[in-house]
């Protein structure tokens, strides 16, 4: 692996895209199985010699010069793959829309004008615009499926604790795991062969389909879930029910980020009240439900979501992919007013957070557009199927 040989942080000029870039910033081996490819790293990953900037200038000012990479990192590198710069995330991680205070919203040239989704915002973006080949972020509750869904790009959110996360900044860590990006599933797969654990993935065998899960979606998105879903059922079963949640999604979901946000208080909380007025307001708010929460609620809160855990894996067993619209909708506009905007993050985290609750794999491809507009379809895995969702997406593709 060859040096820093472009910006250090001081050097380089954050903007919405890049907190530090390089021509690359850091070369990978020069040979292997991803030399040449461009990768975007998310800023919540160790680069030695870098700081983790978390999407903060205050934090960035704060944070130490790292001495060594993330595993993540240093996988990549290692397989040839060159790190062209440290992509921006939302502040500590800690949304879903992409938009960021201190930096600015991220371009998505497949729908102008519109969000990128968060917080991986900064590496779908790159990887989007052709600034980069691979997307390094992460996932938490959503991070890199709803990017993708909303930047029309392949993605995975792998098992939890799967891949290591040494060297990268935690939010929730019950639920905080690694997940990449690529303008095509060819990538995505090439890149799991260096970053998930050795094996033979089981063969998909079948599809379930919930209509509770898909009442959650717009109309419009719905109904091409649908026609891809006639698609899919030309070569493997498709199992429909009228439950899987059995009625407790508005338990489960309030009880998920209740757990989230007392984790994330108790990892940052004392940062945060060294820096008032640090966080934008929707980001402090939810760091503030978590500093407020009663611990009784919160141990009720963690019952709920260990129940909701088995629940959900029974219903995914090997050989078993749960089918779901990425996202509710497309991406909104970026200029939405916030109280609309937050109600649509509400309705996509009741999607995204099913796999997040049961630690499950998910990976995303494009489907045709809703009104010109990307979206994406997600499919669950039981745990430890990353590599069968990476090679069902090269199997299969988008309908239209």
């Amino acid at each position: 692996m060859g040096g820093i040989d472009a910006f250090t942080d001081e050097r380089a000029v954050p903007g919405p895209v890049w907190r530090a870039v390089g021509d690359p910033l850091v070369r990978g081996a020069g040979d292997g199985p991803l030399a040449g490819v461009r990768v975007a790293v998310k800023d919540l990953y160790a680069i030695a010699g870098q700081r983790i900037g978390a999407g903060n200038p205050d934090w960035l000012a704060d944070a130490p010069v790292e001495e060594r990479n993330a595993w993540a990192v240093q996988a990549l590198l290692d397989a040839g793959a060159d790190i062209t710069g440290i992509a921006q995330t939302d502040e500590l991680a800690f949304s879903l829309n992409g938009t960021n205070k201190h930096y600015g919203t991220p371009p998505n040239p497949a729908a102008p004008g519109r969000i990128t989704g968060g917080s991986s915002n900064g590496p779908a973006s790159a990887v989007a615009l052709g600034l980069a080949d691979l997307g390094l972020g992460t996932d938490t509750a959503g991070s890199v499926r709803v990017p993708s869904s909303h930047c029309g790009l392949y993605g995975l959110r792998t098992t939890h604790d799967l891949v290591s996360r040494d060297g990268l900044q935690a939010l929730a860590a019950s639920y905080d795991t690694v997940g990449w990006f690529a303008r095509d599933a060819e990538l995505l797969d090439r890149a799991g062969d260096v970053l998930l654990p050795p094996g033979e993935p089981k063969p998909v065998e079948g599809f379930l389909v919930a209509e509770d899960v898909l009442a959650l979606a717009e109309p419009a998105t719905r109904a091409t879930f649908e026609t891809e879903c006639a698609a899919l059922g030309q070569d493997r079963p498709i199992r429909r029910v009228e439950s899987l949640m059995g009625g407790r999604l508005e338990a489960w979901f309030p009880a998920f980020r209740a757990v989230q946000a007392a984790e994330a208080w108790k990892r940052h909380g004392a940062w945060i009240e060294a820096h008032p007025g640090s966080l934008g307001q929707g980001v402090m708010a939810r760091f503030a439900a978590g500093r407020d929460l009663d611990p009784a609620d919160r141990d009720a809160a963690q019952k709920i979501v260990d129940e909701a855990r088995e629940t959900l894996c029974a219903a995914v067993p090997p050989g078993t992919v749960l089918l779901l619209p990425a996202a509710t909708a497309p991406a909104p506009p970026v200029d939405l007013e916030p109280a609309v905007m937050e109600a649509y993050r509400a309705r996509t985290l009741r999607l995204t957070c099913l796999s997040s609750i049961a630690g499950l794999p998910a990976a995303v491809r494009p489907m045709p557009p809703v009104d010109g507009l990307p979206v994406g379809l997600c499919a669950i895995g039981a745990r430890g199927t990353d590599r069968a969702l990476l090679r069902l997406l090269k199997e299969v593709r988008p309908s239209g």
